[in-house]
Order: C-alpha cells, then structure tokens, then sequence
C-alpha cells in the first residue's frame, strides 16, 4: 500500500511511505469520525426513506411493486458499484473515491424531491446509491489501513454502531421531519450532512491511501458485472414470467463469465480466488450474505404493517421501529470489542440465532398482534444482529493481508447489497402473487398481511440455515490468519 501525504502547496508526494504504518492518534480519530459519518449517511437515507413511503405513494400514484422499487433500485446501483469501487480506491486513492461518492450522494439528494415522476425519481434513486456505495466501501477500506489489527475491530464496531444510529435515526427523526416538514425534507437533510462530511474529508485528512502496483480498471468487466446484476435483479423481479426467466437466465450466464474472466485476469476487478483459498473469509461473506437476505425487509414491510393495519402515524412507527437500530448501535462497538479477545465466529453465530428467532416471531403478524410482541421481536433482531455484524466484519476484514483490503471492504459492502437485493426481490415477487400492480389500500390490507406473514416466515428459515456458515467458518486467530498479522507486524 503506497502511503502518500499532501504538501501545504497541494500537490502530492508519491510515495511517501511503504510500510503498513498507521498516521497520527489525532488523524485516526478524524478519519474514525468520517467514517463514521459516511456510514450513517447511506443508513439514515434508506431507513427515513422507509418511513416515507406512503407519503411518495401518494405524489406519483405509485403501485405496490413500483413503490418496492423505491428500495431496490437504490440498492441495486449500490450493489453494481461496489466491488469495482474497492479497485477504484486501490487504483485512485481511496480518499479520491470517497469524495467523488460524497459529491454523487449531494447531488442526488438534493435532485430527488424535484423529480416529476416516479421513473426519474427511481433513477435518482440509484445515483444515490452508487455514491453511497463508493461512500461505504472506501470508508472501511481507508479505517482498515489506518488501525492496526489489534484495534481493528473496536474500530469496526464503532463503524458498524455508526450505521445502525443511521437506521435508527431514520424512523425516529426521519419520520417526525416528515410529520412537520414533508417528504422530501429527508434528502434535502442528507444532501446537507453529506456535505458537512466532504468539507471535513477536504480540510482536515492531508493523507492519501492507495495501492501503487495496478497497472489500471478492468472497464469491460465491470461492464458485464453491472449488466449480469442488473439482468438477474430485474427478471427476478418479474418471475414467474417468460420473460423473467429470460432475463433472469441471461443474467446469471453473464455473471459465469464475469467469474471466467476475474481467475484469467493478472488485474481483475475483484479477486474471487480469495475465496476458494480462505475459508474464514468465504464463510463469512457467505453468512453476511444469508443474514441481510434474511433481515433486510424488515424495515420495509414493519413500516407499511404499522402504518396501513395499525392505523399509526409515521413519527408514531418510527418511534417503535426505532427499538432494533437503536440496540445495535448501542451494543456494536460492545461487540466488536469482544471479537478483538473472544472468536468471531462464535459471537456471529450467536447473533444470527438470535436474529432468526425475531424473524420467527414477525411470521405471526396479525390484525390484533399485541405490541409487546413487535417490541420483542425488534429486541432479539437489534441484539442479534449487533453480536453478528461486527465480529462478522471483523473475520472478513482480518482474515486477508493488508493488499486486498480493498477488494475485502468490497466484498463486505457486496454481500451485505447483494443480500438486501435478494431480501427486497422476495418482497417484490410476493407482493405481485399477492397484491399484483395495485396500490395497498384498505380493500386489499387482508392480501398485504399474508404477504407479510410468508415474507418473514421465508426470512426467518433461511437465518436459521444461515447459522450453519456462521459457526463452521473456522477459527480467525489460528492457523492462516496468524500468519496473516505476523507479516502485518512485520512491515510496521
């Protein structure tokens, strides 16, 4: 990793230095404070956003499955630019991609309210989400290099903590913004904190971190990345359908020769061999993939259940569903602590049980279902998924030497999409068995609710499933990965 440093006349010296060396305490805590920032940002966007949904039902006259799109369309951009933005940074410099993702999360904020209709404001949509995904991936890449293994995962946990304030915020404020000032005061707020976050990015981090032997960007890859996840996402989205399976088929034949081309490449995109030679890591993509499968739609649909069967208003829905947020942020840094001293692997697996037993009770959803029972099952997910996501990111970050953290962050950031992708294309195709190209109204709340009740009873199977990655992942501080850390403090 090539460690560069601007002069005070701008220009850049490269390389200043080649070692593994961490910058000074008071950068690494400016650059845990931007990471923090630039995690919560994506977060709050797509949990305020949640709440709004009846709100922007109302603006364009938009169907149950258009509104689904709401989401998807978001985290499908996100999931194409994300494995390519880990080789951005590594080619770039990782502090240039993260202002260029900050720049494109501005913009798209402050454009999206102003849409006309309801295709460019989905289009919108998704150029939030590839700022958000250059936001998310090169901020964990450039705290990766900055703290060392032992700190790593405090420094994890602080991070993830900062996406589930953002989750939390979402609701509760996003859904009392709405209340006095209307949708679209939600991204004009993003837009704003997004560029709070840029000028201090400008200001106060003089360091640059980038890999400095890439001979350069695997374009037509990338291209048949993005087209291979586009095709799959969207004919999913239409199945049953001729042309879904089409589509979908066309797609997935794409995706095998992306794969083809990244075990021919000297450069890939993303280097896929990590996973046939690192079972830690494959294991625990695996599990961060089954998990945001499995937990992703959560939001989406408790906040149409409570709003359209319960009759609640948004900041009233926001106020409950503010509980599983609100202990994950509270209990991340807790838990990723924990994984700096206690295996991984075992506080994930534990989480993740925790998180499928939540599901479980969501699958029983009703007209009369007590709120005590909604709080319960909000608690065992915000708990469980605290003890999952940071020891689980942790492994996935420590399990791989410094040279691919990049293409590591990437992977994070892609499973964790490519999973919420998956969770929001069941809620798609079962909201068109069961409700097809109408809108939710009162006349079909009986169709919506066993919608809801075999969306979280799918999710809460394939959690339970999920615990089987988790807990035979392999053990993070022997074996490998001890050589791993040895060779890091080697070169410091």
């Amino acid at each position: 990793m090539v460690f560069s440093k601007l002069q005070s006349n701008g220009k850049r010296v490269l390389p200043m230095m080649t070692v593994q060396a961490p910058p000074p305490d008071p950068t690494k805590r400016i650059v845990l404070a931007i990471s923090a920032l630039t995690s919560f940002l994506p977060a709050f966007m797509l949990s305020s956003v949640n709440i709004a949904l009846p709100s922007i039902q109302k603006v364009y006259g938009a169907s149950a499955v258009w509104l689904s799109w709401v989401a998807t369309s978001y985290l499908l951009s996100s999931g194409v630019f994300l494995v390519p933005s880990g080789k951005m940074g590594d080619i770039w410099g990782r502090k240039k991609i993260l202002s260029v993702g900050l720049w494109v999360f501005i913009l798209s904020s402050a454009l999206g309210p102003m849409a006309p209709n309801i295709v460019i404001f989905l289009l919108l949509r998704a150029a939030q989400g590839a700022g958000g995904s250059l936001m998310l991936t090169m901020s964990m890449a450039i705290l990766t290099s900055v703290f060392p293994a032992a700190e790593r995962g405090k420094a994890l946990g602080v991070n993830a903590a900062s996406i589930y304030l953002g989750s939390s915020a979402g609701p509760f404020f996003g859904g009392l913004i709405i209340s006095v000032l209307g949708w679209p005061s939600v991204f004009f707020l993003n837009g704003a904190l997004s560029l709070a976050a840029l000028v201090i990015l400008k200001t106060r981090v003089p360091f640059e971190w980038r890999e400095g032997s890439s001979r350069g960007f695997d374009m037509p890859g990338f291209v048949i990345y993005g087209t291979a996840l586009v095709a799959v996402m969207y004919g999913a989205s239409i199945l049953p359908s001729a042309p879904g399976w089409v589509i979908t088929g066309g797609g997935v034949a794409l995706f095998s020769s992306f794969l083809r081309r990244m075990l021919r490449s000297e450069e890939p995109l993303f280097d896929v061999r990590l996973f046939s030679g690192n079972r830690i890591f494959a294991f625990s993509n695996a599990a961060a993939l089954i998990n945001y499968a499995a937990t992703y739609s959560v939001s989406f649909l408790l906040s149409l259940y409570l709003q359209y069967i319960k009759a609640l208003s948004p900041r009233e829905a926001g106020l409950i569903m503010v509980t599983q947020p609100f202990l994950q942020a509270v209990l991340s840094p807790y838990a990723g602590r924990l994984s700096d001293r206690i295996e991984p692997g075992l506080l994930a697996s534990g989480g993740m049980f925790s998180t499928a037993s939540g599901l479980l009770i969501l699958s029983f959803l009703g007209w009369n279902t007590p709120r005590i029972l909604v709080y319960a099952a909000l608690i065992l997910l915000g708990v469980g998924f605290a003890f999952f996501s940071s020891p689980n990111t942790n492994a996935i970050m420590s399990s791989v030497p410094a040279r691919f953290y990049g293409a590591a962050s990437g992977s994070v950031g892609t499973m964790r999409v490519l999973g919420q992708m998956g969770s929001m294309t069941l809620i798609t195709i079962i909201f068109s068995v069961y409700i097809g190209g109408e809108q939710i109204t009162s006349e079909r709340y009986a169709d919506f609710l066993s919608a809801v009740r075999i969306s979280f009873t799918i999710s809460s199977a394939v959690c339970f499933a999920g615990v089987f990655f988790s807990w035979f992942r392999g053990n993070l501080h022997e074996g490998r990965d001890g050589e791993i850390f040895a060779e890091e403090e080697s070169v410091r």
